[in-house]
């Protein structure tokens, strides 16, 4: 099969300015030279998680070749012998940086053709044929043997000269060709500048550990191409924080590109920048080209289809607004602010969403204002409710479309519309027993349900394997709603709550089982509706079985218990950390307990084998 170059390619990639999309998100059809992994790279790492190799490639268009980079999001086609010597393919996506005043194309995207012989007789570009010609060939033909490759420019453009940032206010003279794109940032540049606007901004954090104590705070960056998570320590931390502000735009360089730690961070990018004592940071006065937050909207009726703790953005008319309050942490023992808002939007549904800390304490908008949130998480709680996290951003009034839609409708009709609540739901959400989230006992020990200090719910199937026989129940009061712990008197029994006495008290169960499914085995609490399904009588009969069983010496109360063995129900559960004499575990509660209804199980088999999911 015979592949027709791109011709004069390479020339546009080595000429064109570096914000010049309609070359490098052009389509180059271009073949590989050479495909060499990069040696004594640089990058930073940890022990655990090593920087990822470079590859440094030579492309031609049959006429001139250049020396460029694999993206390391690409390597799999090398590892997968997709991409190698000879291999034609169309380049899709690329960019320019400036290495040491040089001129680097880094490869972003592409689609392999195929594979062929040496296309042409391609000479290096910007230099004579006679020094050139074959040179590609060679193993050898790329010079320098560090991880940043030295291009040699072309002798009709002069080599670009890194830009050294002024501090003045005239930053706007700063050279356009010298801003990079963020999805363009690697451990592998050093002169380069953003312009990027700060869409978050974290509170000071303090920190304590064994090797000392400090304090840091992170900061999101966003321009057209993406986002990346800044942080900066110390006394750094100090001089920069009050330079960033939320909402304005920056020229940023001289940060350390490091791999990002995704466990601190939910942005898409595989680096992160560190800021440190040479880092510059300059606001952006030009207003032309700035870079604008992006939004991708879920209308808050379809928060059920996304997964507890999943991210996502939401914009809606605050109708409600709760006074500030407080928890106390578990962890820390200190009083964290928080101040509730309820939400809506024109799907007719409300929601509530929580403020914590200085968000909450500050905030003071208008009545009915329009909030636009940003990397919000779902939680579960009460059917789906919505938190800020540290790395989440509200903007108030946005100037966007669908602040416009979203204020002419609430002033025409939604004022006057009433919303579905999703806390509406618990039989089916929080409390309810779901099949497509339904989880073994070893995984949710494996994930870690509970941990640390907030409760999580989740759906199991489990077969009741011993029930402790002892504190089956507990004297409760028999007054309307209490169901206090009741105490003995003489011949009454007393309810502190109620201040009042009764007769005779009304036991309730308080269980602990053990379950086991086919991965392992857990011990479950369970109250009264729990007690009532399993044993089929309340409390009160079945201590009365207990008693003649004492008085009559008969296996009555044995039998209820054996047969209450070996039956197996779904639960749905909830996960909590506790702290019980001063240690500490995960307990499982039942939430809720349903007979098996085989042919109800049998439906849901059914359906999903005509599922997407089966195919």
């Amino acid at each position: 099969m015979a592949f027709q170059l791109s011709t004069g390619s390479c020339e546009k990639l080595q000429t064109a300015p570096q914000n010049d999309t309609s070359v490098y998100e052009a389509p180059h059809t271009l073949q590989f030279l050479s495909v060499k992994k990069v040696h004594g790279a640089t990058a930073s790492g940890t022990p655990n998680q090593p920087p990822p190799d470079r590859y440094r490639i030579i492309l031609s268009d049959g006429v001139h070749f250049i020396q460029a980079m694999l993206a390391t999001q690409l390597n799999h086609l090398i590892l997968d012998g997709q991409l190698q010597r000879n291999t034609v393919a169309v380049i899709e996506k690329s960019t320019c940086n400036l290495v040491q005043g040089k001129r680097l194309i880094i490869v972003l995207d592409l689609k392999v053709l195929g594979s062929m012989e040496k296309l042409g007789e391609p000479i290096q570009f910007g230099a004579s044929e006679e020094s050139t010609s074959g040179g590609a060939d060679r193993q050898g033909s790329l010079p320098g043997a560090g991880p940043t490759p030295a291009p040699v420019a072309s002798s009709s453009t002069p080599a670009a000269k890194p830009a050294v940032p002024s501090r003045a206010p005239g930053a706007t003279q700063r050279s356009r060709t010298s801003v990079y794109p963020i999805e363009g940032l690697s451990p592998y540049q050093n002169n380069w500048t953003i312009k990027a606007r700060v869409t978050q901004k974290s509170e000071m954090k303090h920190w304590s550990n064994q090797r000392g104590e400090g304090k840091l705070f992170n900061v999101t960056f966003m321009d057209d191409s993406g986002e990346i998570r800044g942080t900066a320590f110390n006394m750094v931390a100090d001089d920069l924080y009050p330079q960033l502000q939320e909402g304005k735009v920056y020229y940023v360089s001289k940060a350390r590109v490091n791999l990002a730690k995704k466990k601190f961070s939910n942005l898409t990018n595989d680096y992160e920048l560190g800021l440190e004592k040479g880092t510059e940071i300059e606001e952006c006065h030009d207003t032309t080209n700035l870079p604008v937050m992006k939004y991708n909207f879920v209308p808050l009726s379809g928060l059920e289809q996304i997964a507890k703790d999943g991210m996502c953005d939401v914009i809606g008319v605050v109708k409600e607004v709760s006074s500030l309050s407080s928890i106390t942490s578990k962890a820390t023992q200190k009083e964290i602010p928080k101040r509730e808002l309820t939400l809506v939007d024109k799907s007719g549904f409300s929601v509530r969403l929580t403020l914590w800390g200085k968000q909450a304490e500050g905030y003071d908008a208008e009545e009915n204002v329009i909030i636009a949130f940003k990397g919000v998480r779902v939680g579960d709680f009460g059917g789906r409710s919505l938190s800020m996290v540290s790395t989440s951003s509200m903007q108030i009034n946005p100037d966007i479309q669908e602040c416009y839609d979203l204020r002419g409708w609430y002033d025409s009709q939604g004022a006057q519309t009433s919303f579905h609540a999703h806390s509406n739901m618990n039989a089916a959400t929080s409390f309810g027993f779901r099949h497509e989230e339904l989880r073994s006992l070893d995984d949710v020990k494996q994930a870690g349900y509970g941990m640390p200090d907030r409760p999580e719910y989740f759906s199991t199937r489990a077969t009741i394997m011993h029930i402790k026989s002892d504190n089956l129940s507990y004297p409760a009061c028999p007054g309307p709603n209490c169901q206090k712990k009741v105490t003995e008197q003489g011949d009454s029994w007393r309810c502190e709550k109620c201040d009042k006495s009764y007769p005779a008290p009304e036991h309730r169960y308080i269980m602990s089982m053990s379950v086991a499914d086919h991965s392992g085995q857990a011990w479950v609490q369970g109250f009264n509706d729990v007690g009532t399904m399993v044993f089929g009588m309340t409390a009160n009969e079945l201590l009365e079985i207990k008693a003649r069983n004492i008085e009559r010496d008969e296996g009555q109360f044995n039998l209820v218990l054996h047969k209450a063995i070996c039956s197996t129900y779904n639960l749905s559960c909830r996960a909590k950390q506790d702290t019980f004499n001063e240690q500490t575990r995960i307990r499982y509660g039942i939430s809720r307990i349903y007979p098996i209804n085989y042919r109800e199980e049998a439906n849901y088999l059914k359906d999903l084998l005509y599922s997407p999911w089966s195919r």
